[in-house]
Parts: C-alpha cells; sequence; structure tokens
C-alpha cells in the first residue's frame, strides 16, 4: 500500500474511537526492534488488531474529566511518524481505561483534557505498574494553565498514584535541556518547542519553556506538558501541507523515545 493509501485508512480512523484491544505482551524491546526495520511501511485496509511490532496511538479514558478531547491529535501523529520514519504504525486510535488488563501491552499512552482529573485505587496501581514496565504516559494540559483544574488534579492525581507527599515538582521536575528527549529524533536544543495556544489568551498565556516528567530507572514514565500540544496538533492532517514547518515533529521525538 502507498502512502496516500495508508492516509486514506487514517483520515478515516480518527473520526472514529477503536475499543482497547492490543497483541498481549506486546513491549518496548519487540517496539524498539521495528526502529531498525527498512524499508517502507504498510498498513492493511482493514488493521484488525495491533501487532507487537506496530507503534499505537492509545489514549486514555478516565471517568472524570473530557478524555476524548481533540480527537484529531492520533491521526496527526501518526502521519508525522509515517512520514519521518521507518516504524511501523497501527492506522487507529485505540482507546484504554487505566485499569485495563491490556494496558501493559502499549509503550505510548497518550492523556488530555480541561477538566478534573481523578483515579481510582485500581487505576493508579495499574499505572504504577505500566511505568514500572517501561511505559510512558504524555499528559497534555488543554487549559495550558498551571493554576487550572486539569493542572492541579492530575499532579494531585500523581502525587497519590505514586506515594509522593512532597510538591508536585517535586515529584516532576523540569527536564533539563539535553534530555535525551530532546535529541531523540529531531534536535530541540534549548527548549521544547513552542506552541500557539500558549499566547492566545486563554489559559495563564504565558510561554511554558519547559516540559516535566517523573524519571523510573533513567527513563521517563510520565512526561507532563502545559504547553497545549493537543490542541496544537488538532487540525486535519490534510492541511499540514499548508503549513511553513510541520508542527508535529516533535510528537515523532516522544513516539521514538517511548519506542526505544
Amino acid at each position: 500500500m502507498n502512502r496516500r493509501a495508508f492516509l486514506a485508512v487514517l483520515g478515516a480512523a480518527a473520526a472514529r474511537a477503536a475499543p482497547a484491544s492490543a497483541a498481549p505482551g506486546a513491549a518496548r524491546g519487540a517496539a524498539a526492534a521495528a526502529l531498525g526495520a527498512a524499508g517502507p511501511q504498510q498498513a492493511s485496509q482493514q488493521p484488525g488488531r495491533p501487532r507487537a511490532h506496530e507503534f499505537v496511538f492509545a489514549r486514555l479514558r478516565y471517568p472524570s474529566g473530557d478524555w476524548d478531547y481533540n480527537p484529531k491529535v492520533a491521526a496527526n501523529v501518526l502521519d508525522a511518524v509515517v512520514q519521518y520514519t521507518n516504524i511501523p504504525v497501527y492506522p487507529e486510535e485505540v482507546v484504554i481505561t487505566a485499569d485495563s488488563d491490556e494496558l501493559l501491552a502499549f509503550p505510548f499512552l497518550f492523556m488530555t483534557g480541561h477538566k478534573l482529573v481523578r483515579f481510582s485505587d485500581a487505576e493508579r496501581a495499574n499505572l504504577v505498574r505500566f511505568v514500572d514496565a517501561g511505559g510512558l504516559l504524555f499528559s497534555d494540559d488543554c487549559n495550558h494553565d498551571v493554576d487550572g483544574l486539569y493542572a492541579r488534579s492530575f499532579e494531585e492525581e500523581m502525587r497519590r498514584t505514586f506515594d509522593a507527599p512532597g510538591p508536585a515538582d517535586e515529584l516532576m521536575p523540569k527536564l533539563p535541556n539535553d534530555h535525551p528527549l530532546y535529541r531523540s529524533f529531531f534536535h530541540y536544543p534549548d527548549v521544547p518547542p513552542q506552541t500557539a495556544h500558549e499566547l492566545n489568551g486563554w489559559g495563564d498565556d504565558m510561554v511554558h519553556e519547559y516540559l516535566r516528567g517523573i524519571e523510573h530507572r533513567g527513563r521517563l514514565g510520565v512526561l507532563y506538558s502545559n504547553k497545549d500540544y493537543g490542541c496544537e496538533w488538532d487540525y486535519e492532517w490534510r492541511n499540514k501541507r499548508f503549513r511553513r514547518e510541520d508542527n508535529t515533529k516533535f510528537a515523532v521525538n516522544v513516539v521514538v523515545y517511548a519506542m526505544t
């Protein structure tokens, strides 16, 4: 299948949420092997269940907030991965809950919203297992507001999940500018890329020149952004060709980091 046919599948998939399903036992080790694969990557017209070597854009569903905001993000991120890398991808977004038995099958988990974030004890315990197994939770604050409801409640949930009594900036410190995430594929030598939404008059109306995270065994287990990448990447992927600069390139860094 050529890239045009692949992206046709991708565009159709972005309009609906796929049920949570994955090849049992898929892990970062199997996914990392895919990075060295040569040749064009292909996707089936009827993709079925994800395969262990494919990158899957998994979205976290949580009942307390608007977890399904920015529905076009997955299609745009997958398009960028196809354009710039040889990583095989599963062409549909997969939606999964934090307490799912299949959560550990995914190396990458996207989470976003504006509203309250609340997890159950079972969800917190499974998120700890997810991070312990090498997974990366990417939490993006759609309010782009460090004092907003999503930010305050997500930070509180991370303290409860990882049993950290101190303030959130101790649990999730700012990433240094030389962090491997900023050079995992494209090189960002100074700061993470700015979004147009940071200065749109909403939220705290400031540029957040940092990302924050939780490290586990020398790797990021949680990546936390107040930059509103979700809204930045939430547009029709076919319109990307009209942009002077592809603003989804940083998503490729996140994916490559999660897969290696």
